[in-house]
């Protein structure tokens, strides 16, 4: 008896790919992920070529993953595709410690980062859903209840 086969939870016209423990911050690798958001895929490419940050070469490895996975696993046009996601999450963090003067000693922390990347067909876009929202009619608020205390001050006076 084998195991169901678990529900795919992209769209049809989407593909992704993931890139687990970047040693770089979070912070930083966001900063180039920021620069391919929604662009075509070969003008991504291009910029991530053409970037001066470290990373760049990393990320751009996760992309052509991400549009290898569109073209043999769901058939997709690479003409067509266009980095739709690109998001950040935090990884695990070493810490070490770095010697300082008079016998003390510093903590360095060397964080690590995920880069998720999803790349979707222009053309094939699904209507976005819209929830209607109920008429709610304002009603103002009910004027604060008076305690005993100010009726009794109001009242002497």
């Amino acid at each position: 008896m084998s195991k169901q086969a678990v529900e795919r939870k992209l769209a049809p016209t989407e593909a992704k790919a993931v890139i687990n423990r970047l040693r770089i911050s979070p912070r930083k690798l966001n900063l180039v992920a920021g620069l391919i958001r929604g662009m075509d895929v070969s003008t991504a490419l291009t910029q991530l070529a053409f970037s001066g940050k470290r990373i760049a070469n990393d990320v751009r490895k996760g992309l052509q993953s991400a549009i290898a996975n569109a073209e043999n696993n769901h058939n997709l046009n690479v003409d067509s595709l266009y980095v739709k996601e690109a998001y950040v999450g935090k990884n695990l963090v070493m810490k070490r410690m770095h010697t300082r003067g008079r016998g003390k000693s510093a903590r360095i922390l060397k964080p690590f980062a995920n880069l998720t990347l999803i790349v979707a067909e222009k053309g094939a876009e699904e209507p976005k859903k819209v929830e209607k929202k109920s008429a709610k009619t304002e009603t103002a608020k009910p004027a604060a209840k008076k305690t005993a205390k100010t009726a009794a001050k109001k009242e002497s006076n």
